[in-house]
């Protein structure tokens, strides 16, 4: 091979340090961008937390067990809305529990208007931490221009309730509605091939019929019975209403308001959902004087549990010591190989599993999952470290958040113990396979498909092609095989029989209170039960627990906390009309998150699309 010419070295050389030149300067305008951020926006002394103020319980969003990575320069240059914004669990729980001890916090203020979604399980464990701050004799008061259902749940939690003159109280309770698409399919001629093991596995009923079947209509009916229950009692016991009265105040909703000439909030104060109705300056004033302080703009005094978490809790970069309960947290779709925080990822929490297993000083792992599923391959991945976990003698306690169903009970089923919080929807033990092909449409338009192959599976799956017998063969015996494996896990982590986990399985939903009864969960209770319980199992009394996260480099952990920093500065300015927006473009933002789990490599998944309506 000839030597390249002088000329050419040379040109190649200058080219080489352009680059090296741009790389660099590259490099210095992202430090000085940095540098921008955080000396404007972040830097400089944090001004002293209040003498005396308020604990503002804010939280606008969706209340999360695991956070999604958010970009800081994204988070700097959008709108900021809470219908994208995210509030970690325990950093309001733990917000809640110190500012109980705090001299200096006279009382908890809830502000809700921006909170789009918490569900009945995680209120559930705020409201544990209420009732540790409620039990220091300070008081807990909501106070909001208009509560919709899932925010009144947490405001019942309050003392007391205040809401405005022109507001009010929404309820209506609790329904899971699905778009059926039969008809449309045949009406352009799409053909939907679908492949289900479990007869109750409801996630594959859209393509097959125009509406629930009867026997998907009495499972769901007893779920969400039992969810809507728990929700009425604690609405009633927290609020002294009698028997019936929640139910009463909406079937007779239209009576109750037309009893108040149409004025939705003399009717929520009438059926005794709130206490008082106040302007926003009459309620400044009365939280001043329960405060007993206000601020340079005359507010009443009050410092966000966010801002306060960060004072209280600084961030540490030391390794614990001592023997330590690891809490993994498992949150959101479960897909294959390396994902984000939000994700499941299968390669991601198996390495994390396995590496908090082989930890010096972890003595117990507690694995929070709050999944409806997804791929086969990655729980299976996923469910490997689990059992390698209990077979190194390290203790692992599954505990349960809002939804553990399908492929989030899969991954469970190996742990020692099980744990749900009362609200849990689990369960959903069944497979299927779904995907469309377009010949008929491509027919209509005069498009055919014809050539040849080697085999008899050679170009089999092409969507512009029909399924071949030998296909739909090949593919029914693999749901069938998926199927029997995941009974067979059941079976093995449940110690129970597969004939015993058949009539528990069948894609059945189950809440947590009969889940219970029937032996898929071993113990109801909150994440601190659960880690309390792992420990017990350990033999330890003594420990510290340790939340376990993604190992970050220093760029990675730099950009973090930025995006924490900057991520909510002015964020509840626009909260009512984006949180309004969030609930009504849930149901297109979930069809579009359906479509893109569906990365499995073999295209069988363990998923649960009711579970998607958890309330």
């Amino acid at each position: 091979m000839s030597k390249p010419s002088l000329l050419r070295r040379i040109l190649s050389g200058i080219w080489g340090a352009i680059t090296r030149i741009r790389l660099a300067l590259s490099n210095i305008v992202f430090l000085l961008m940095l540098a921008f951020i955080y000396f404007f926006y972040i830097g400089g002394a944090q001004e002293p937390l209040p003498e005396k103020a308020a604990l503002l319980v804010n939280m606008a969003g969706v209340v999360v067990d695991q956070k999604s990575p958010v970009d800081p320069l994204q988070a700097l240059l959008s709108e900021p809305s809470p219908a994208n914004h995210e509030v970690l669990l325990r950093d309001a729980i733990d917000a809640i529990e110190m500012a109980a001890e705090d001299p200096t916090i006279t009382v908890l203020v809830m502000e809700l208007e921006g909170l789009v979604y918490a569900g009945l399980s995680k209120t559930q464990e705020l409201a544990a931490a209420l009732e540790v701050f409620r039990a220091s004799g300070k008081p807990i008061i909501a106070r909001g221009d208009y509560y919709t259902q899932g925010q009144y749940l947490l405001a019942s939690y309050a003392d007391e309730i205040i809401t405005h003159p022109m507001g009010g109280v929404a309820l209506e309770g609790f329904a899971s509605y699905r778009n059926y698409f039969r008809e449309a399919l045949d009406k352009v001629s799409v053909s939907m091939h679908v492949f289900r093991a479990g007869e109750n596995k409801s996630a594959v009923e859209p393509f097959l019929r125009d509406d629930m079947s009867p026997q998907e209509k009495a499972l769901t009916e007893r779920w969400l019975s039992l969810m809507w229950q728990q929700y009425v009692d604690i609405v009633q016991v927290r609020r002294g209403l009698p028997e019936g009265a929640v139910d009463g105040f909406i079937d007779n909703y239209v009576a109750h308001l037309q009893a108040q000439g149409g004025d939705m909030a003399k009717a929520s104060l009438d059926a005794g959902l709130v206490d008082k109705l106040m302007t926003r300056s009459e309620s400044n004033e009365y939280l001043i004087e329960i405060v007993g302080a206000s601020n340079d703009d005359g507010l009443y005094e009050a410092v966000v549990f966010e801002r306060y978490l960060s004072r209280k809790r600084p961030l540490s970069l030391s390794e614990p010591e001592g023997d330590r309960v690891a809490v993994i947290t498992a949150a959101g779709n479960i897909l294959p190989g390396e994902q984000p925080p939000g994700t499941i990822g299968g390669d991601t929490l198996a390495r994390m599993i396995r590496d908090t297993a082989e930890e010096e000083g972890v003595q117990a792992i507690v694995l929070r999952i709050d999944s409806g599923g997804g791929s086969m391959f990655a729980s299976e991945v996923i469910r490997e470290q689990v059992r390698y976990a209990r077979d190194s003698g390290i203790p692992l306690v599954v505990s349960m958040g809002s939804v553990a169903a399908s492929g989030g009970y899969y991954i469970a089923a190996d742990a020692d113990e099980i744990w749900a919080t009362p609200a849990t929807i689990t369960g959903s033990i069944g497979v299927y396979a779904a995907f469309p092909t377009f010949e008929k449409l491509l027919k209509r338009v005069g498009i055919s498909t014809d050539g040849v192959g080697t085999n008899v599976m050679a170009g089999s799956l092409r969507a512009d092609r029909e399924l071949s017998p030998e296909v739909k063969a090949v593919i029914d015996s693999s749901v069938d095989y998926a199927y029997s494996t995941f009974l067979q896990v059941v079976a093995g982590g449940r110690d129970l029989t597969v004939e015993q986990v058949q009539p528990l399985a069948e894609g059945r939903v189950w809440a947590s209170a009969d889940a219970l009864e029937v032996g898929l969960v071993d113990k109801l209770g909150s994440l601190e039960d659960a880690i309390a319980s792992a420990a017990e199992l350990a033999g330890i009394s003594d420990y510290e627990v340790d939340y376990v996260e993604m190992p970050l480099s220093p760029r990675e952990m730099l950009m973090k906390q930025l995006a924490k920093r900057v991520g909510g500065i002015g964020l509840l300015r626009d909260a009512p009309l984006s949180g309004a927006l969030a609930r009504w473009l849930a149901p297109v933002q979930q069809a579009a998150e359906e479509l893109s789990i569906l990365q499995d490599p073999r295209d069988l998944y363990l998923r649960c699309l009711d579970c998607g309506v958890a309330p």
